[in-house]
């Protein structure tokens, strides 16, 4: 995978950050790269939060991947923390190369050595072809997710 690198987000990665999470039908309709207020806002936030790491993979200084992992502590299964996987996105010049494994492969040993003893993530219902990679990777699709916009 070359001189891969996974690490966490900076306010200087914020631009790629959002031109992936646009580059599809779905985030082409959600995120507006025009105004990046909102996002250094929520960088901050994020950054100040301990229980979440927004990520990014670099390759030759280029972003060509992000997710987000969240910890969530919480008393059901024994008190179990568990982790979530939100936002995964992967350049279109890296699809199909092994990243999107090796990102997620990430999250889920980072998940473990945080103490999480299960690892959760939701995908659009019209995103079969992540479905597919996400069932090749181990997770099941066991729940029915709800989602409400305020």
């Amino acid at each position: 995978m070359g001189d891969l690198e996974i690490r966490p987000a900076t306010a200087g990665d914020v631009p790629a950050i959002v031109a992936l999470l646009a580059d599809d039908p779905l985030g082409a309709q959600r995120e507006s790269p025009d105004d990046l207020t909102p996002y250094m806002a929520a960088l901050d936030r994020l950054s100040h939060d301990p229980n979440q790491r927004l990520m990014v993979a670099e390759r030759e200084g280029r972003v060509v991947g992000t997710l987000q992992l969240t910890l969530v502590p919480g008393l059901s299964r024994r008190g179990a923390t568990r982790s979530i996987i939100e936002a995964v996105r992967i350049h279109a010049d890296e699809r199909g190369s092994g990243l999107g494994t090796r990102f997620v492969e990430w999250a889920v040993d980072e998940s473990r050595r945080q103490g999480c003893q299960l690892v959760q993530l939701t995908s659009d219902a019209s995103r079969t072809d992540a479905h597919r990679f996400y069932e090749r990777l181990g997770f099941e699709a066991s729940h029915v997710g709800f989602k409400r916009v305020l």
